[in-house]
């Protein structure tokens, strides 16, 4: 999460950006406690290469060829990490998981027996970025897909990586996997998901490795409104677009599921928690029941990563015990707005065995 470069203005449908980033120093450095003390920038996506159903950029969607690098902390990465479950894509792409805690030579594999990604054979995520470009001087972030037979980053635009997922493998989805990209709504879900993703997915970024209190004020209160548009939005309707889960559901989802657990506190947007708006806290509540959206959320990854490795901004590396997460399994009641999550479809089968998340009773 940290992101530094040049940010875009433009960050709809097409655009690009860097996801949850770590710069790359000497084993002994500590980046980390450059945050919150200079300014914010979210660098756009160096390896913007498109995995499409006829390969024009060079990569065609083939089964078993590619790996999905995630981080379970980050919600950069948690959106493909829900696409690929509704849309039954884990047999079709395989997944890797990174230790939560980072470090300066990047996300690493220290989950995994000998420290290394069992598939790829790499200890550090940037061994896949230095296979595709050598001497590579940019932040090593995720989501990023790998080559598996070359052992090279394919891609790291986490703002395609979804879409292109919906829409150009279709061959490869599940029977009855959800359209989360409907052509006809395509305009109305990039227009919310722009707005979204200005003050609200990138905005607590903002807030949060604020370096001015004028930058943090900014933030914090484009931040707000938003969230109470959306809210406001929300009150009648059960979904963003349409009454099905469309991408720009899981967007929101995977910040505001971080929310009360991370963003009130440890970035400062306190002007009231999640829980204590009525209609967002159903919205996310309801998603999270939904299978394919909560079974794939770990907060203890997500609180270790924000408060262990910030440690500009949390000097102590305390680990706070709260927030209560036994209110996300309550009932919601937004099935009474109407509504079909997956519309024609049906909801994903149950998580593989070793891709089961901790449960929030042992968070």
């Amino acid at each position: 999460m940290s992101d530094t470069g040049t940010d875009s203005d433009s960050h709809t449908g097409t655009g690009t950006g860097s996801g949850t980033e770590t710069t790359r120093g000497s084993a002994g450095s500590d980046g980390n406690t450059s945050y919150g003390h200079k300014p914010f920038k979210r660098s756009r996506s160096h390896f913007a290469d498109r995995i499409t159903a006829d390969g024009r950029d060079g990569w065609p969607v083939e089964p078993g060829r590619y790996r999905l690098v995630v981080s379970r902390a980050c919600p950069w990465a948690s959106r493909a990490l829900v696409s690929r479950r509704l849309l039954g894509l884990e047999d079709a792409l395989s997944l890797a998981v990174t230790d939560p805690i980072q470090d300066d030579r990047s996300w690493r594999f220290t989950l995994d027996p000998d420290g290394r990604d069992p598939v790829l054979g790499i200890r550090y995520l940037s061994e896949a970025y230095d296979a595709r470009e050598q001497d590579y001087p940019g932040g090593v972030s995720v989501p990023a897909i790998v080559d598996v037979p070359s052992g090279k980053l394919v891609t790291n635009d986490y703002q395609q990586i979804t879409l292109d997922l919906a829409t150009e493998w279709t061959a490869l989805h599940r029977p009855g996997a959800p359209d989360l990209y409907p052509e006809p709504l395509r305009a109305e879900i990039d227009e919310v998901m722009d707005g979204i993703y200005q003050d609200i997915n990138n905005g607590v970024y903002k807030a949060g490795f604020a370096s001015t209190q004028e930058d943090y004020a900014k933030a914090y209160t484009a931040l707000f409104a938003r969230l109470d548009q959306v809210s406001a939005r929300l009150a009648d309707r059960r979904y963003l677009v349409g009454d099905t889960i469309t991408e720009a559901d899981i967007r929101l989802f995977t910040t505001l599921v971080r929310f009360d657990a991370v963003y009130h506190g440890h970035f400062k947007c306190n002007r009231n928690k999640l829980t204590e708006d009525p209609v967002l806290w159903a919205y996310v509540r309801d998603l999270y029941q939904t299978p394919g959206f909560g079974d794939t959320v770990d907060f203890d990854h997500i609180k270790r990563h924000y408060y262990q490795v910030h440690t500009g901004i949390n000097p102590t590396g305390i680990v706070p015990l709260g927030p209560d997460l036994s209110g996300w399994t309550t009932p919601h009641h937004r099935e009474q707005l109407g509504g079909r999550p997956f519309g024609d479809g049906t909801p994903p089968g149950p998580v593989r065995e070793d891709e089961r998340v901790t449960p929030i009773d042992q968070v």
